[in-house]
């Protein structure tokens, strides 16, 4: 594969409504925009939080210094191999930079990051429906995980279970 045609990088404070873009971009192309709350304040605390610990992290693709890709991460753990690992919450390339390299590129940041670390996983979810995205996570050689099923709590049913 050719190399792609700009640069990953960690995020820093001036990518933050970037980041935000896309992650609304990812939503509405994922037939979901109506359920994205995130604002560019919430993002920006959770990257990077005024006197502590961040516990989000991301990378970004650019091109002649135009954001064009993010990759929005956290830190996961296995009790099985006692490391963490990366948990991939969401993977952007803008419509325009598809095809060039620039979303491998994001992942093996992420992989590097992981090996370097002694993290054994890289993982994410990608929607069942999205087949150009899981030939793509198949080129590279990763391997669906379809033997569990995940459960979410959130909205009134969280509120119940904490007793509120």
């Amino acid at each position: 594969m050719a190399t792609a045609p700009g640069r990953v990088r960690p995020a820093t404070p001036a990518d933050v409504p970037a980041i935000v873009s896309m992650i609304r971009d990812l939503a509405e192309y994922e037939k979901a925009l109506h359920e994205v709350e995130a604002t560019e304040e919430h993002v920006g605390a959770a990257l990077f939080p005024e006197g502590g610990a961040p516990t989000t992290f991301a990378h970004v693709a650019e091109v002649d210094s135009t954001v064009v890709g993010a990759a929005v991460w956290f830190l996961s753990f296995s009790t099985w191999t006692g490391t963490n690992g990366v948990w991939l919450e969401d993977l952007y390339v803008d419509p325009a930079h598809r095809g060039s390299g620039l979303g491998q590129e994001l992942l093996r940041a992420l992989a590097t990051l992981c090996v370097e670390r002694g993290y054994h996983r890289l993982e994410w979810w990608v929607l069942d429906w999205n087949s150009a995205s899981i030939g793509f996570y198949e080129s590279i050689g990763a391997r669906a995980q379809d033997e569990w099923t995940r459960f979410r709590l959130d909205g009134d049913a969280l509120a119940a279970l904490a007793g509120g």
